[in-house]
């Protein structure tokens, strides 16, 4: 398979590093831990979303845009980072924001004003009513706005993780280190598809496990594998059926998006006290405690390697503070 990759901007510190966690494994004493850093990318404290705005906004550029519209949660990494790439770029940022704007500005949000976006809360209404009206407005005062979805999950964005995989397996061929498996938090789907997507180009044969943090596996699985095929075409690479490459789990969703639980406190102190690797309590706190509950049932043997993508996210701990004591 040979992908026709798009230009792309420099944004994302690559290649990220992929190191072992030798402390975690032994004291989990299950499967070989090794963890990828993706928190490490650079842009406004890193992330995955720099990976995907390397193509985001050279898409933004080549259509002659000149301000980034995108929306997520009140603490959206994605966010915060699309604000850091619009700067890094000179483009001016709007944020949609789900719900009602909190008293302090914390976290993502304290970043996301130090960075120049202009935040628009969406309270009790519809968010793509909101998005309509904030591009509309945009468009009347002569600027042109470059909409970027939901974590930057379409098939521009996802192209990132494919080349993803193609920096792992460099990696992993250069220790060498084979991989049994891959565990990362997933939300809005487009960093697994592409790694999905990226495992069938690059020649992968471990399983991705993707620890869904908002959504049942179902609905994950099918959009997940829609946008991965959907990707494979838009680099060239024909049709693709990649719907059984797809593993979600979506166990570990408790109370629901954003909802901090013994599961993501503990694996928070336990990571951070075991390899002083900082993880957030959304995202990564979640994949990280789904994966120490697997370990600790069976579901990895002593004799397999198994590697976290750090996803990023710790610039929001602050906003989590009275949720992590």
């Amino acid at each position: 398979m040979n992908p026709k990759y798009p230009n792309r901007v420099k944004i994302a510190h690559l290649p990220t590093p992929l190191h072992p966690m030798e402390r975690l494994s032994k004291h989990l004493s299950g499967p070989t831990l090794y963890i990828k850093r993706d928190d490490t990318t650079g842009l406004a404290t890193g992330g995955n979303k720099a990976r995907k705005l390397e193509f985001l906004v050279a898409e933004a550029l080549a259509q002659g845009c000149d301000h980034l519209v995108t929306v997520g949660a009140a603490q959206s990494n994605h966010c915060r980072q699309t604000a850091a790439a619009a700067a890094q770029y000179g483009l001016g940022c709007s944020l949609v924001m789900k719900g009602e704007e909190p008293p302090l500005k914390t976290g993502n949000l304290l970043l996301d004003d130090l960075l120049g976006a202009h935040m628009y809360w969406t309270t009790d209404r519809d968010t793509n009513k909101v998005m309509g009206e904030v591009v509309a407005e945009l468009r009347t005062m002569g600027r042109k706005p470059y909409l970027i979805p939901l974590g930057g999950s379409n098939v521009v964005g996802a192209t990132g993780y494919v080349l993803a995989m193609q920096e792992l397996m460099a990696q992993a061929t250069a220790v060498p280190l084979n991989i049994d498996f891959i565990v990362v938090a997933s939300g809005s789907g487009g960093t697994q598809a592409g790694m999905v997507l990226g495992a069938e180009v690059y020649g992968f044969r471990g399983q991705i496990i993707g620890i869904s943090v908002s959504s049942e596996a179902s609905a994950l699985t099918t959009q997940i594998a829609a946008l991965a095929t959907a990707t494979a075409t838009h680099l060239g690479l024909g049709t693709l059926s990649l719907a059984d490459k797809v593993n979600v789990n979506d166990d570990y969703l408790g109370d629901g998006y954003g909802i901090v639980s013994e599961t993501e406190r503990e694996a928070l102190r336990m990571v951070a006290q075991l390899e002083g690797i900082v993880l957030d309590p959304v995202y990564t706190g979640r994949a990280m405690g789904g994966l120490i509950d697997l370990i600790r049932w069976g579901a990895f043997t002593r004799g397999q390697t198994v590697l976290f993508w750090h996803t990023g996210g710790a610039a929001a701990l602050s906003a989590f503070a009275d949720k992590l004591g």
